[in-house]
């Protein structure tokens, strides 16, 4: 049984869903292996999330609300959780990417961090260090939830066709993560481009952009560098920004266009041929 150690439930939201599962666990009168055994994980998990030595997933969440009858607050809360493992320079952008109604990204060598594959994002956060990369990446994914809900902002991503090429994770993981690309097709407020190398000399050289649009706050422009994320909402920088953007986007094959692009790569490169529909098989 993992030691049990006091926490203080202010110190972190990591620290406050530990508490909680825990109080809500000697409510029920389960000790940890008990509750391990009826939500399919060892008694150890439960006392390493216990005791903030682990950070929960959102179905260890999901789980533990089904087990406890707690009407779905370990599931809002680990939201808080997860956010909270994000580095603290990209907080800010993240709650701003969820409120905002219309995203448009310019991406020179990754695919965009909403549409990542968890295999893809691992290889992406794990280059150069491992630690706590399971949280990292719960982190990361647990963003794309805006893609799920009722009303999400619409999109566009214009991505440089290096992006295809530059093989992350291996080619399994790469394949993995055009199809996604291709099903997104599906989703009517997701617009996939791909700037081809054709293009020669364009307007996204000096890097990846992004131009978030609310609905009653000013626009804003996100950049990176190796160090930390930079927004502004600048009027120059935001005209800068959508003139850059519109010029990709003239440069960049059509939806239609940038799905075949995928397609051939995903099949010449990777070793798959997707079907019509988008689904690689085999």
């Amino acid at each position: 049984m993992t030691h049990i150690r006091d926490l203080d439930p202010s110190a972190s939201p990591l620290d406050y869903y530990g508490a909680e599962l825990r109080r809500l666990r000697e409510a029920a009168d389960l000790n940890q292996k008990q509750l391990g055994s009826i939500i399919y994980c060892t008694g150890s998990l439960v006392g390493q999330i216990e005791t903030a030595r682990k950070v929960p997933t959102r179905e260890f969440s999901e789980r533990v609300d089904a087990a406890l009858g707690t009407e779905g607050a370990m599931s809002r809360l680990v939201g808080l959780v997860l956010r909270s493992q994000l580095p603290s320079w990209f907080r800010q952008y993240a709650e701003l990417e969820a409120r905002a109604t219309y995203l448009s990204t310019y991406q020179a060598q990754l695919v965009y961090g909403l549409l990542q594959t968890q295999a893809y994002a691992r290889a992406v956060l794990g280059v150069r260090t491992e630690e706590n990369l399971d949280a990292r990446v719960a982190a990361r994914i647990e963003r794309q939830r805006i893609l799920e809900r009722d009303n999400p902002p619409l999109m566009w991503v214009v991505l440089s066709e290096a992006v295809l090429h530059q093989e992350i994770g291996g080619a399994e993981v790469m394949r993995d993560q055009l199809a996604r690309l291709l099903e997104l097709r599906r989703r009517e407020w997701v617009k996939v481009q791909i700037l081809p190398f054709a293009a020669g000399a364009h307007a996204g050289l000096p890097g990846s952009f992004t131009v978030l649009r609310f609905e009653d706050d000013p626009d804003l422009v996100y950049t990176e560098d190796f160090i930390q994320g930079h927004m502004t909402a600048n009027p120059q920088a935001l005209r800068e920004g959508s003139l850059r953007y519109d010029h990709l986007q003239a440069a960049a094959l059509s939806v239609d266009d940038s799905a075949a692009l995928i397609a051939r790569v995903m099949e010449e490169r990777y070793g798959d041929q997707p079907e019509a529909d988008g689904r690689a098989v085999a």
